[in-house]
């Protein structure tokens, strides 16, 4: 069966983007080539834009086309509560809320020695460094998996003699979700964070 080479490649290389099979990808590839060309270059140029110009900042660790990030230099967020995430896709989740008003602080990851990710591998000592600079209050908000409560559990024991408050959020039920269908761990959370009403 003839298929084109360049096509091939451009599925390929779609393939390899974290979540895509190899049926997405080829669906992306043919979508990119009924674009119009016009359409198209825009696709091609904003992806060689981003990569030349978002960048990490050199405070927080979250991407950024100015440095230090706008979250950063803002004046009306509290400076003095950091809240501690993985990835700077974790941010975007937290800002959409509107509820949070501190700073923040991306790990690039989280604790796995399985897949070789150990301390040294993660923006721990930035954040350690972070902490006389006024900092009040962490919030570690690491996924709540295995590799996730691994890292909130060794960053508590790293703030802990720093006389600081440390929090972690709340975990439980999602709104809307059913009692049935929900696992033992998330119901034992939700009613360990219960709260008063």
């Amino acid at each position: 069966m003839y298929t084109s080479p360049l096509l091939e490649k451009l599925i390929k290389q779609f393939a390899r983007m974290p979540g895509i099979g190899y049926k997405t990808a080829r669906r992306l590839a043919f979508y990119v080539l009924k674009l119009p060309d016009e359409k198209a270059k825009e696709l091609a140029d904003t992806i060689v834009e981003i990569k030349s110009k978002v960048s990490e900042c050199s405070v927080c660790g979250n991407i950024t086309e100015m440095d230090p990030c706008p979250i950063c230099t803002d004046p009306q967020r509290d400076q003095s509560v950091v809240c501690v995430v993985e990835q700077p896709s974790d941010v975007f989740a937290l800002e959409k809320t509107n509820e949070y008003k501190g700073v923040f602080h991306i790990l690039g990851g989280a604790l796995s020695p399985l897949d070789g990710i150990g301390p040294e591998d993660l923006k721990i000592k930035s954040l350690l460094k972070r902490i006389p600079e006024g900092i009040k209050e962490v919030i570690i908000a690491t996924n709540p998996d295995t590799e996730g409560e691994a890292t909130s559990i060794y960053l508590l024991e790293l703030l802990k003699p720093l006389n600081i408050k440390v929090t972690r959020i709340a975990r439980g039920l999602p709104t809307g979700g059913d009692l049935e269908f929900a696992d033992i761990t998330t119901l034992s959370r939700a009613l360990q964070n219960r709260t008063t009403m």
